[in-house]
């Protein structure tokens, strides 16, 4: 990665490693994502490079030279933008420079659970549920995206159509029966750019 996106030096180390203890990718392991997750990372990582750096930076140069730095507000507030696009591009490029992009729309027909599946299950009490299994940055519990090395996905990983296994929860164990495993496209939102609220007073 170029120097020019590397961290400022003033920035506190700690802000550049909050993402990746929210976020780990276990020891060993590739960062599996879908097509989609993959292609939205990029495209932020795109965006915050040629686009947002470059015009935060452009208005910090003009704050500079106002005199005072520590009375600035757009300066200050700028170098506080600049440490944090910092730590979101250093973040995606470790997040994609790892990435294992595996497409389940593509994937071989089986009933058995990998990454990229959407599993259908039935708790013993007969509720259902259906989980697509993603990558760590994708999971949107919402949509009942889960992260393959979330709880559920490790306790249905490898396992079959007609299968029971051993669901750990906050509540305790449930046995949870895999009604069914298919493989197809899963959908994710695209990356949108985000509109600042900040308004320097440039003029």
């Amino acid at each position: 990665m170029s120097k020019a996106f590397t961290r400022e030096d003033d920035a506190p180390e700690e802000d550049f490693e909050a993402d990746e203890e929210a976020n780990p990718i276990p020891a060993g392991s590739k960062n599996y994502m879908t097509p989609a997750g993959w292609r939205r990372m990029r495209d932020e990582l795109s965006w915050l490079v040629k686009t947002e750096r470059p015009n935060v930076t452009s208005v910090v140069s003009w704050a500079a030279k106002l005199g005072d730095r520590s009375e600035n507000a757009d300066y200050q507030y700028g170098k506080k933008r600049l440490r944090e696009i910092d730590r979101r591009i250093r973040y995606l490029t470790k997040r994609l420079e790892a990435a294992e992009v595996v497409d389940p729309a593509t994937r071989e027909d089986t009933d058995q659970v990998f990454f990229g599946a959407t599993v259908t299950f039935a708790t013993r009490e007969g509720n259902e549920q259906t989980v697509r299994i993603v990558g760590i940055d994708e999971m949107d519990p919402g949509k009942h995206y889960v992260s393959w090395v979330s709880p559920v996905a490790r306790a249905l990983i490898k396992a079959r159509e007609g299968d029971t296994v051993n669901l750990r929860t906050p509540a305790g164990d449930q046995d949870i029966e895999i009604l069914e495993v298919r493989y197809e496209e899963i959908p994710m939102e695209p990356f949108v750019m985000v509109q600042s609220q900040w308004s320097p007073n440039t003029r």
